[in-house]
């Protein structure tokens, strides 16, 4: 897989997303805070950025104080870094933490895919299926944007089926900053051919209902994309 261009620099008044308004039932810093991550996590406010209150109230279209709260929660999920008397800005993917949060996704998801392989159903299942169709179909044609929608999906639907809400929320608050991960290293060669056969063979041993061999093959998967973060940081860091 060609390398995924991300942009660089400070942003410029994202365009791309619409101003945040009352309506729904999400608070006006609950909304900011979605598009904020979702920003950050597509790479559209890149590692390093930082974050400029009036242009992003403006792109947002909310007032500075929804603005505050919904950064000050996503540096509470690692995602911002809070600086003294500075701009706060997007938070750098360190190696140690980066080590660290795919060891605690391995061992999550391990467990989620044990205890889902005994316990989904049917219709859960044929979710899966349909999920891995999707993603088959998004790397044939180099669809990045949503073939990482159904990767998520994926991930996300295999530790809800284990039936254990802490596990699940446990997952749920690396959400974001795994999904940022996740597309650094599928920028390495390779890697996305690779990840794709990974979850052809998780979803294979889930079918057959071999949950040690599903978690195994799962906690593999999840621990490779880290190595190949790992590896992508460290050419980085030698350039």
């Amino acid at each position: 897989m060609d390398q995924v261009r991300r942009p660089r620099g400070r942003p410029r008044k994202p365009a791309l997303l619409g101003p945040v308004t009352g309506s729904g039932r999400l608070s006006l810093h609950e909304q900011a805070v979605r598009r904020l991550r979702a920003m950050i996590v597509e790479g559209a406010l890149p590692a390093g950025a930082p974050l400029v209150e009036t242009e992003l109230s403006e792109a947002l279209g909310v007032s500075r104080t929804p603005l505050r709260e919904a950064v000050k929660l996503l540096a509470m999920e690692g995602l911002v870094e809070l600086r003294p008397n500075r701009s706060p800005r997007i938070a750098a993917l360190d190696p140690e933490a980066v080590r660290a949060l795919f060891e605690a996704l391995a061992w999550i998801e391990r467990a989620g895919a044990e205890l889902a392989a005994q316990r989904m159903g049917r219709d859960d299942l044929d979710r899966l299926q349909a999920l891995q169709a999707a993603i088959e179909a998004h790397h044939r044609n180099g669809e990045i944007a949503p073939y990482f929608a159904a990767n998520h999906a994926t991930h996300a639907l295999i530790v809800a089926c284990a039936g254990n809400p802490p596990l699940r929320e446990a997952h749920e608050a690396l959400h974001a900053r795994a999904e940022i991960a996740r597309r650094r290293a599928l920028d390495s060669h390779g890697r996305w051919s690779e990840s794709v056969a990974e979850h052809r063979a998780i979803l294979a041993a889930l079918v057959a209902r071999d949950g040690p061999r599903a978690g195994l093959l799962l906690a593999e998967h999840v621990s490779h994309t880290g190595a190949a973060l790992l590896a992508a940081l460290s050419r980085s860091d030698a350039a």
